[in-house]
């Protein structure tokens, strides 16, 4: 098996300022832990090309991307909401971030990889189609869904949002789109106030929306039972193309920004049942993007496990 490695160091250039949870030392930290791994060095090496805008434009407005790039570039400290935080640089580290997970969808088309994992950064499934939200500037994971429909052919994508805050950009964006089954398992209610289980989706897309709202206090086991009663079973009904994840890390029960209590390991066991699912549907085509995550201690093992298991290289102890 050959699972892709999507990083570059041009990603620490969005610089969200002191103290901000959502920093370049998210990825300094991962990198670090990740490349002491004796399997690390297996990995296909992978680098970013910035994103096309026509793709970009598939998903945002005009008016916003022109707002974004302005506003990053005349040095405003924030765009449209006091959550994004910007530098010179960030509109140009967007682009690249959505251009790597265009990059891992071109190569797991063409056979040179089995699956693939983006640590890329700022993050996406909060943006919205004409607004930056919870730190992020370009749908990184809708763009690459409608890039896997449009340039490779594919009719049915799941993305599977396990960041512990519901991803609204991402489901506003395919909520009436029935070829893009969007699956959210998050803290509810919590930011940003949306993915209620009765969000189900809109006209054409309506039941191609599934939310697992938990409680904050929720464990593996809570989880456990949401997959297992919920979430496989549609899976299991949409038959996916592919499955896109949108890999945020920040249910983890050391995480500052959240209250959901899930064990280093229990990323192994979530991974291990998606990609038993792939195997089952779409010849195991995975792709995962990195979302949140702001524990520096737990955020890099959280990566190792999930990166563990999408290589073959996962060595299983207590929940899996």
């Amino acid at each position: 098996m050959t699972t892709g490695f999507l990083y570059d160091p041009q990603f620490l250039k969005h610089d969200t300022g002191p103290g901000h949870p959502e920093c370049s030392d998210r990825l300094t930290v991962s990198m670090d832990h990740l490349q002491k791994l004796s399997w690390y060095s297996g990995l296909q090496q992978l680098h970013p090309r910035p994103a096309d805008l026509d793709w970009i434009r598939l998903l945002h407005g005009d008016d916003y991307i022109r707002r974004a790039e302005s506003t990053c570039k005349s040095g405003s400290a924030f765009l449209d909401c006091m959550d994004v935080m910007v530098s010179r640089d960030s509109y140009d580290v967007a682009l690249l971030a959505a251009g790597g997970m265009l990059e891992l969808a071109d190569q797991l088309m063409a056979g040179t990889i089995d699956n693939g994992f983006a640590l890329i950064r700022p993050p996406g499934h909060h943006a919205e189609h004409g607004m930056a939200l919870g730190f992020c500037l370009f749908n990184n994971v809708a763009i690459t869904a409608r890039y896997l429909q449009k340039q490779h052919g594919l009719d049915k994508i799941l993305i599977l949002d396990w960041d512990v805050h519901h991803g609204n950009g991402t489901q506003h964006l395919f909520e009436e789109d029935p070829g893009v089954l969007y699956i959210s398992i998050h803290q509810y209610p919590y930011y940003p106030g949306t993915g209620a289980y009765n969000e189900t989706g809109i006209g054409r897309g309506k039941s191609t929306t599934l939310n697992c709202p938990m409680a904050a206090g929720a464990d593996d086991k809570d989880y456990e039972k949401a997959f297992m009663e919920t979430i496989l079973p549609k899976i299991d009904a949409f038959k996916p193309d592919a499955i896109i994840i949108s890999a945020g890390f920040d249910a983890h029960r050391l995480d500052p920004m959240a209250q959901i209590n899930l064990s280093t390991e229990f990323f192994a066991w979530m991974t291990t049942r998606i990609m038993e699912k792939a195997d089952d549907y779409c010849h195991g085509r995975i792709l995962s993007a990195l979302e949140g995550g702001y524990n520096l201690q737990a955020l890099p093992l959280c990566i190792g496990e999930h990166l563990s298991v999408l290589s073959g290289n996962h060595i299983k102890t207590g929940y899996t």
